[in-house]
């Protein structure tokens, strides 16, 4: 089943109120996104870590219901 790109945005958002996130479908499928996801959270953290945190956010969708998500995190300024 398929996700679309303001659930995943939602949901981010809903666990990292702060982060400006950006979502583009990259096949017109609803499975396949690219993310760009902004946060002050992320200030002093690895990538792996920021990553692991949007994860999160997304409650086990990934492989799922969102089959992949090509993710850019980075901290806002």
């Amino acid at each position: 089943m398929a996700m679309e790109a303001t659930e995943i945005e939602s949901m981010i958002r809903e666990s990292i109120p702060d982060a400006k996130v950006t979502i583009q479908d990259l096949k017109g499928d609803g499975d396949h996104y690219a993310a760009l996801v902004i946060s002050k959270e992320f200030e002093g953290i690895s990538r792996v870590k920021q990553h692991q945190m949007v994860y999160k956010a997304l409650k086990g969708k990934m492989g799922d219901d969102l089959h992949a998500l090509a993710l850019q995190t980075s901290v806002s300024e």
